[in-house]
């Protein structure tokens, strides 16, 4: 068949034609993935109250200049995606420098729990998101919150445990192929 003449519709294959469409689609995408702006991947891995405002805050930030962000949550920083345990997430006290207490005095029963609500009326008074507020900041600006999968089934958790709109299913080696195609990867 001569490439001036176009094929007959007897000769077009509906699901090849088809197919051929979506890898098109597929490789534009691409294409204006690496146009629009940097990717950046975001490895939390951390679940406590003072831990929970970097990564979400950088993602927030990064994909509002544009940036296709993903944020990878594994072991306690699944915590951070988790609808009922990041609506209490508390501060450790123990071998934390910035709180102005002594370890011996930080290690007391009850020393957890006061300055977690310490840290919580600091943020109510501030104005400062919480950390749901920050989630869904995260995923309305569409960055993609993933859950790992093995960190999942290690805790008991059940998909429906998570806020609505994170990935859950993600494993190490899908996070660890994002990162290898981002200009940007972090550890938090």
């Amino acid at each position: 068949m001569s490439t001036d003449t176009p094929p007959s519709e007897a000769d077009v294959d509906p699901a090849a034609l088809e197919a051929r469409i979506e890898e098109l689609e597929s490789e534009l995408d691409a294409v204006r993935a690496q146009e629009d702006g940097q990717r950046m991947v975001i490895i939390a891995t951390k679940g406590t109250l003072d831990m929970a405002y970097p990564p979400l805050i950088l993602a927030s930030t990064a994909a509002a200049f544009g940036w296709d962000v993903t944020v990878f949550h594994t072991f306690w920083g699944l915590e951070l995606l988790h609808e009922d345990h990041s609506k209490a997430l508390q501060l450790s006290s123990v071998g934390n420098p910035n709180l102005p207490i002594p370890n011996a005095v930080a290690a007391l029963p009850g020393m957890d729990r006061a300055t977690s609500k310490f840290m919580a009326k600091r943020i109510a008074d501030n104005d400062v998101a919480s950390v749901e507020e920050l989630v869904r900041t995260a995923l309305d600006s569409g960055v993609d919150l993933q859950a790992c999968q093995m960190t999942i089934d290690l805790l008991d958790y059940d998909e429906d445990d998570f806020y609505d709109g994170v990935e859950t299913g993600v494993g190490a080696a899908s996070a660890f192929q994002r990162m290898a195609d981002s200009e940007i990867q972090l550890l938090v």
